[in-house]
């Protein structure tokens, strides 16, 4: 009977646990599209696949964690973008050091996404080869937000157009703290990549 109970009781966290990740991915698809609101005419992308990553390289070992739940919009006749990044859906090869992550350094409970709100210079809707462009905007981690300037690249297809950029954080600019403990595991600069494949918003 205790086995049957525990057993049910393990089925209704699991069902809660996704539909709490579904409010949360519903409620980062509204702030995208807030970001964005002021941008009224051109034509819009949404993301339908996403993949940011970032690594770092320390002198103890290499740390990688993938997140593909981000959400991005784009509107290429205005050239504003906007993404939201759920911290605590990054996925590290070490159950620990995901723990540590949300709960030590990124304190996604108190800080739960990362954003970017900004606009594409360089991009020519015309061009179908790959586009070398600049996004400039505001940058938000941890609470802090600081205006950056990152390089990328876009690509047009007859199904919509990718995006992707690698650029470096300074983890001390967004007041992220490593513990003296842990200065040789993570390094004080990371490299992020982003990668976002979008369609035309119906």
């Amino acid at each position: 009977m205790a086995a049957a109970v525990s057993g049910k009781g393990d089925a209704w966290n699991a069902i809660a646990c996704k539909k709490m990740e579904e409010i949360m991915m519903r409620r980062i698809q509204i702030l995208v599209w807030l970001l964005i609101s002021g941008s009224a005419y051109g034509q819009k992308f949404i993301s339908d696949r996403s993949h940011v990553k970032f690594f770092s390289q320390a002198a103890i070992e290499d740390i990688t964690a993938n997140n593909e739940k981000a959400t991005a919009l784009f509107d290429a006749g205005a050239g504003s973008v906007a993404f939201v990044v759920p911290i605590n859906q990054f996925v590290f090869a070490k159950a620990l050091m995901q723990e540590h992550f949300n709960e030590k350094y990124m304190e996604s409970d108190r800080y739960p996404k990362s954003t970017f709100q900004g606009r594409i210079n360089g991009y020519n809707p015309d061009a179908t080869t790959e586009q070398a462009v600049t996004a400039q905007g505001k940058l938000t981690i941890h609470g802090v937000t600081r205006d950056v300037s990152i390089p990328g690249q876009i690509t047009r297809s007859d199904k919509g157009l990718t995006m992707t950029s690698k650029f470096m954080v300074e983890l001390k600019d967004y007041k992220i703290e490593i513990p003296r403990l842990m200065w040789q595991n993570i390094a004080e600069r990371v490299e992020v990549t982003l990668d976002f494949s979008f369609r035309p918003e119906e």
